[in-house]
């Protein structure tokens, strides 16, 4: 081979993608002229290329006939391969497919708190019936293995305050919480007026233990020097809504989940009188699966339904898309 023939890959002896396509057209017309002209080229050039490509395989590929250019037993030998090839060069170049839902078979894996499958499980559940009948979910704890999982694909995204994550990942805004206090609707003590710091004192309370917020309002209890009294621990918000509703015992809790309890429970919502940091809930996914269709999908369907939900409860905010810079940690 030539060390200037730019029409082979001179480290592996590979055809170029013009030799494939000039060997397949003469083969499909029968004419090096049409071939010329389906290639934009002049006959001259096509048929250099022609004697390049038939000194590469080391035969005459195609014979001039009254019926056109016929081809050899070689070349019938190799027109299947040919094409197999130049149509395998057409998927690694052409664009991701669409992601179609009503059609897809696949599994979600979500990792999110278990307040978000109160808050926003069964809404995305039933979003993606109605839409994508052959996809199921899975809802996955956040922990400290998220973010590999998240790497390595086991899962798709995560939903919710995950300040851990910050090399190699996109992040985007869903909507912000604050703090709330949630009580018995026929709370002896504390009535239509409020709760006041006084009355949150007073109270006997419920402690979430677990959540990935409760540093932020153990912290700003600290802070404020207030001390709760606690007489239950919960791990979760499992049965939350069934004890508050029985007794007269105070949940301080992010609003979202508050404010769907005492929507579904009938029980009642106050500002805590505690000046507790407010904070985003976010998607995150790794940087791997950006382009992915059925990834950005999914991310899209969240940004749609979680984004009204906070407007419908008036702390809107505007949805923004940032990816941490630094590198990635193993």
């Amino acid at each position: 081979m030539n060390a200037d023939d730019d029409n082979l890959d001179a480290s592996a002896g590979l055809l170029s993608l013009k030799l494939l396509r000039l060997f397949d057209l003469i083969y499909t017309t029968q004419s090096v002229t049409r071939a010329a002209d389906q290639l934009g080229q002049s006959q001259p050039t096509v048929s250099n290329w022609l004697g390049r490509l038939r000194r590469h395989l080391g035969d005459e590929l195609f014979v001039r006939t009254a019926a056109g250019m016929q081809p050899t037993p070689r070349a019938e030998e190799l027109i299947v391969p040919a094409r197999e090839a130049l149509a395998a060069l057409r998927r690694v170049a052409a664009p991701p497919e669409v992601f179609d839902p009503s059609s897809a078979t696949r599994r979600f894996r979500i990792c999110m708190t278990d307040a978000s499958h109160i808050t926003l499980l069964p809404q995305l559940l039933a979003h993606v019936r109605a839409v994508g009948p052959g996809i199921r979910l899975e809802a996955a704890r956040i922990d400290e293995q998220t973010g590999q999982a998240l790497q390595s694909g086991q899962a798709d995204l995560a939903i919710g305050l995950v300040p851990w994550l910050e090399s190699g990942f996109y992040q985007q805004v869903l909507y912000p919480q604050d703090w709330v206090c949630l009580v018995n609707a026929r709370h002896p003590r504390v009535g239509s007026k409020g709760m006041g710091l006084r009355d949150y004192k007073a109270e006997a309370h419920i402690g979430i233990v677990g959540g990935t917020g409760v540093q932020l309002l153990e912290a700003a209890l600290l802070r404020h020097r207030v001390e709760r009294r606690i007489l239950l621990e919960l791990p979760g918000f499992l049965g939350l809504a069934a004890i508050v509703s029985t007794t007269d015992l105070v949940a301080t809790v992010p609003r979202q989940i508050g404010e769907t309890l005492a929507r579904t429970n009938g029980l009642a919502v106050f500002d805590c009188p505690v000046p507790v940091p407010p904070f985003t809930v976010k998607q995150h996914w790794h940087a791997r699966y950006n382009q992915d269709p059925a990834n950005r999908w999914l991310r899209g369907l969240c940004e749609r339904l979680f984004a009204k939900k906070s407007n419908a409860l008036n702390r809107g905010s505007s949805l923004s898309t940032a990816r941490v810079k630094s590198t990635m940690r193993f």
